[in-house]
């Protein structure tokens, strides 16, 4: 697995760890939805966005990099990036995963940004974040781009700066877990799963977390299974707990009401009307119609 796929995973089901790394109170991120952008007309995919909220409909159409190609559903419900609405508070925020490194990190960054600038034309400012593991690898010119830097509006960020996992928010020290070494992941991973299943209070975000974690894991110890590290680290025993399995239950019930959402214009599509989509799906006649009133603005983009 990729490296910034496990970070677009995890900015999906925690996006408030982005605003703790930026500097921000964490209840930001309720002012926003995790998104993917495709530039078009370009090769150009901008994987990380942070759209404020209020520009969607329907927040739970949502999108993390690479669910429009692994689900039909997903890509019928691509999120519209700004409306033309009048000028909000909150900014766009770009996010970049690198961690290797690339001279041309910031000439392609700073394309995307501007093609996407110019064909949206959105009304709120923006801001971007690039996320290295160290500052060695930080090795791009920015000669061209210096002023976004000394503003701030650009923030590199690195994560083995970031202090020592134990002072730091569980979130945070999940987050340095990627740069751990093999000698030292196993012990920092014990902690941490030690950690969420002491401050973490409710089910599913203590779930996502733990599987969030385990997938870490498998990342780094690629030669080893997933049952194996779930004996070494006594997660098997602890998906076995009632706590766990109603937590699993819960958030297969709410990927199921996603699933739903997405289904919704192509039902319409094919003749049923809003009440009868509705009943088929089990949802309410208004949740029907904001489905398919995203959907239709969606394809007037």
């Amino acid at each position: 697995m990729k490296t910034d796929s496990i970070f677009y995973r995890l900015f999906q089901e925690f996006p408030s760890i982005f605003f703790e790394l930026i500097g921000e109170p964490p209840e930001e991120a309720r002012a926003y939805q995790f998104s993917s952008v495709e530039v078009k007309q370009t090769a150009f995919r901008i994987d990380g966005v942070f759209l404020p909220a209020k520009e969607s409909d329907n927040p739970s159409t949502a999108i993390s990099s690479g669910d429009a190609t692994r689900s039909p559903w997903r890509a019928l419900a691509l999120t519209a990036a700004l409306s033309t609405s009048p000028l909000r508070v909150n900014p766009i925020y770009f996010v970049e995963v690198q961690f290797q490194e690339d001279p041309q990190i910031y000439a392609r960054l700073f394309a995307e940004i501007f093609l996407y600038l110019r064909q949206n034309q959105p009304q709120n400012d923006w801001r971007a974040a690039v996320i290295f593991p160290t500052r060695t690898i930080d090795t791009a010119d920015r000669k061209h781009y210096r002023e976004f830097f000394t503003s701030q509006r650009v923030s590199p960020i690195y994560l083995d700066e970031l202090g020592e996992a134990v002072s730091l928010p569980i979130s945070i020290a999940t987050v340095k877990l990627v740069i751990e070494n093999q000698d030292t992941a196993i012990e920092k991973a014990r902690e941490l799963i030690d950690r969420t299943q002491q401050e973490i209070s409710s089910q599913q975000q203590q779930r996502q977390l733990l599987q969030l974690i385990e997938t870490i894991l498998i990342y780094k110890f690629p030669t080893m299974s997933r049952e194996e590290i779930e004996a070494m680290f006594g997660l098997s025993e602890l998906k076995q707990t009632r706590f766990y399995q109603e937590a699993f239950e819960e958030g297969k019930q709410e990927g199921t009401r996603r699933e739903k959402f997405r289904t919704v214009p192509l039902l319409l599509r094919v003749g049923l009307t809003v009440e009868q989509v509705a009943r088929e799906l089990e949802l309410s006649v208004e949740e029907v119609r904001q489905a398919a009133q995203q959907q239709s603005s969606n394809e007037s983009k």
